[in-house]
């Protein structure tokens, strides 16, 4: 029989999409009156990987990461995505958009030393089903000192650039999990 452990906290994080880079800005704002100081900002990235969401953003979709710095428990992710979907609509109220044209996707998840791991309210077959409505995947692997993708792992996610600054916050992570 195995040995129940007390399961580590992991780092939040959100990807955003938006066809607006100022709104990665506001967004950030929010999302910080939440759940705290940004600890990580990556660059804005071009999103390339794929045409989903050009009907929704716009023919310019830019996506950037924001890694915080308080370090959460995990069982906290259904509870982190249903807020994030609602201040994607309170973007919407905002701008005058209807609730399906989201001027800024928000998508949460944390990393632990192991995984990068997506919340989500979209069931698949590689997907667990949390509660409320929400489900996770795991979209990263940390496996022979580097982060590797699944076969469903979005294209974005598996891309050299993203990798090497997931890395950057797994370092975060663990000077963090070593000074708790």
């Amino acid at each position: 029989m195995g040995a129940v452990r007390p399961v580590q906290p992991g780092k939040l994080f959100v990807g955003l999409l938006s066809g607006d880079e100022r709104l990665f800005d506001d967004a950030g704002q929010a999302l910080q009156s939440d759940f705290g100081a940004l600890d990580l900002i990556s660059p804005v990235w071009p999103f390339t990987a794929s045409d989903y969401y050009r009907d929704e953003l716009g023919d310019r979709v830019l996506r950037r990461f924001l890694f915080f710095e308080d370090l959460i428990d995990i069982e906290r992710l259904p509870d982190i995505k249903t807020r994030t979907n609602r201040i994607e609509r309170d973007f919407c109220d905002r701008m005058h958009r209807p609730r399906d044209r989201r001027p800024v996707n928000i998508d949460p998840g944390y990393m632990t030393l192991s995984k990068l791991a997506l919340a989500t309210t979209k069931d698949y077959s590689h997907r667990l089903y949390l509660r409320e409505g929400i489900y996770a995947e795991v979209t990263l692997r940390y496996h022979g000192g580097r982060w590797q993708p699944w076969p469903w792992t979005y294209a974005d996610y598996a891309a050299d650039t993203y990798v090497a600054f997931f890395a950057e916050a797994r370092d975060r992570l663990r000077q963090q999990l070593a000074g708790a």
